[in-house]
């Protein structure tokens, strides 16, 4: 039987559930963050790489350093969890496969994040 519908009436209500542009501005966000953060990352490690072991605790322990040290990290993980998201959810088709894989990417980049900001904090307030 032929079909007298337009192609835009048949394919309305078949694209984006409409959450999925949150999504990608927070992914953009996170990388614009990453920015000037990873410059100053960079920055970071050549000043680190000068310094003894006591400077370098004196050099994080400084609040700019551990504030911009901890941001880095948590966005760098929040970012790394995003973007394996959208690779597991764009093609992993089997429903338990991605179910495990998208429980597995927000533990590992969960648990990896907490250990690196509680390192950092460790070192920057003195229990190191």
């Amino acid at each position: 039987m032929a079909s007298y519908r337009t192609p835009l009436s048949r394919a309305r209500g078949l694209g984006a559930a409409k959450h999925g542009v949150g999504h990608w501005i927070g992914e953009r966000v996170g990388a614009v963050a990453l920015i000037p953060l990873t410059l100053w990352a960079i920055y970071a490690v050549i000043r680190l790489a000068a310094l003894d072991y006591y400077g370098a605790v004196a050099w994080i322990a400084s609040p700019l350093n551990m504030t911009l040290m901890v941001l880095t990290i948590a966005i760098s993980f929040w970012h790394m969890h995003a973007g394996l998201r959208v690779v597991v959810e764009d093609y992993i088709h089997k429903t338990l496969s991605k179910t495990a894989l998208l429980l597995l990417n927000l533990f590992v980049c969960g648990l990896a994040g907490a250990l690196a900001v509680l390192s950092v904090l460790k070192v920057a307030l003195g229990g190191a």
